[in-house]
C-alpha cells in the first residue's frame, strides 16, 4: 500500500514519547527541565538545539526525516496543534495520526522518531516559540551532508492534512 492509499486513523504511535514537562515556579517566574541525559535513550539524546518562533495562524510542516530523532518542546508562549502520522512501512502502528494540543497551557516534550510524519500549527493569538533538540546535526558535521528532510507540505497530493 502506497502512502496516498493509507487512509489515517486516530490513534497512538509506536516509538512517539509525550512527556508532561512540570515548571518549577517562584517568585522570580519558572524554570521547566526540556530534557535529562538520565532519562533520554543514547540515540536519541541531542546532538545540537535551536528554538523557533512561529506566527499565529502559521504551520511548520509536514515532513519528515530519514534517519533523524526530533525532541521537541512546547512551554509557551503561543499554543500549538501537533500533528503526526505513522507512515513507517511495517510499523505497527502505521497509518495512525495524532493530534495533540500542546504549547503554554499543554507544556510537553515529544519525541518523533524517524518516518513518523509531523507538523505543528501555531492556533494562538501570538507568536509562539518552539524549542528542538534533533539526535543529528542539521546536514551533517561542518554542513556538508544531504539535509534529512523529505517535506510534504507543497504536494498537492498530500495524504498528511490537518483538519
Amino acid at each position: 500500500m502506497s502512502r496516498q492509499q493509507i487512509s489515517y486513523t486516530d490513534g497512538p504511535i509506536e516509538g512517539v514519547t509525550l512527556k508532561t514537562l512540570s515548571p518549577h515556579e517562584d517568585r522570580r517566574g519558572w524554570l521547566v527541565e526540556l530534557f535529562r541525559d538520565d532519562e533520554m535513550p543514547a540515540e536519541q539524546r541531542p546532538a545540537m538545539a535551536y528554538v523557533s518562533e512561529t506566527l499565529p495562524g502559521v504551520a511548520r510542516g509536514p515532513h519528515e526525516h530519514a534517519d533523524q530523532t526530533d525532541y521537541f518542546a512546547f512551554v509557551g508562549p503561543g499554543e500549538f496543534m501537533l500533528y503526526l502520522w505513522d507512515a513507517r512501512s511495517g510499523s505497527p502502528t502505521l497509518g495512525r495520526r495524532m493530534k495533540i494540543a500542546v504549547g503554554a497551557s499543554n507544556k510537553q516534550g515529544v519525541i518523533v522518531p524517524p518516518g513518523v510524519v509531523h507538523a505543528y500549527k501555531n492556533v494562538g493569538p501570538v507568536p509562539g516559540w518552539v524549542f528542538n533538540g534533533p539526535n543529528r546535526l542539521f546536514a551533517g558535521r561542518g554542513r556538508r551532508e544531504p539535509i534529512d528532510e523529505i517535506r510534504h507540505e507543497d504536494r498537492p497530493d498530500s495524504p498528511f492534512v490537518f483538519d
